[in-house]
């Protein structure tokens, strides 16, 4: 199967990716695990999945995707088969009636990004995360100390290569002007929200890469 490189990460993936938030929520353990032996059956080695999967159902707090996706890969060895990407800065934790959670578990602070990191990988079973995305764009947090941050993850093997998901154009320039200014990692792809339900506020297809 033709892969697609992401950026300039070194990373390839197949031309679709699968969205692991189904697992935990419309797929228990069991027809998770059957859907990942066939995906990569076929070839199709990409998962993206993120922190927050599930939150959203009754009585999940967040990091049931990660966790069936990283029991799969104990049970079959797979972990060398497959390119995982998650994301961090959706709203983690027991929500109240206002669907509000803690405060600091949320965002793309320093402190928010190595606490979950650490739980992500923990719950992935895996010792390396292929890519690693911003969920979405945090204006209170300065991009400097989000991206420094990012920096350290790489330097310290966690992390592969980093993307971004839900950026506006101009912050994702000036993200990316913030990298090349600070000679920090840059994000090698963006993955906006576009599909056949959700069509408002994107006018293109998603692409699988930055240009260089």
């Amino acid at each position: 199967m033709q892969h697609r490189n992401l950026g300039r990460s070194g990373i390839a993936v197949p031309p679709i990716v699968f969205g692991g938030n189904v697992f935990g929520w419309t797929l228990d353990k069991a027809a998770s695990f059957r859907i990942l032996d066939r995906l990569v059956d076929v070839g199709l080695t990409g998962i993206d999945t993120a922190d927050v999967y599930s939150a959203w159902v009754p009585g999940n707090q967040g990091g049931e995707s990660e966790a069936i996706i990283g029991e799969w890969l104990a049970a079959r060895g797979a972990r060398s088969k497959v390119t995982i990407l998650t994301k961090v800065g959706m709203q983690m934790g027991p929500r109240d009636a206002a669907g509000n959670g803690p405060k600091h578990a949320v965002g793309l602070s320093r402190r928010w990004i190595m606490e979950s990191v650490d739980a992500s990988l923990k719950r992935l079973r895996t010792d390396v995360i292929d890519l690693y995305q911003a969920h979405k764009d945090d204006p209170e947090t300065p991009l400097e100390e989000t991206l420094s941050a990012f920096a350290d993850l790489i330097k310290a093997g966690k992390v592969r290569a980093i993307g971004a998901s839900n950026y506006g154009a101009a912050r994702l320039e000036e993200a990316l002007a913030t990298s090349k200014r600070l000679g920090l990692p840059r994000y090698e792809t963006m993955q906006p929200q576009y599909n056949l339900m959700e069509r408002e506020g994107s006018r293109g297809r998603a692409r699988p890469a930055l240009p260089p």
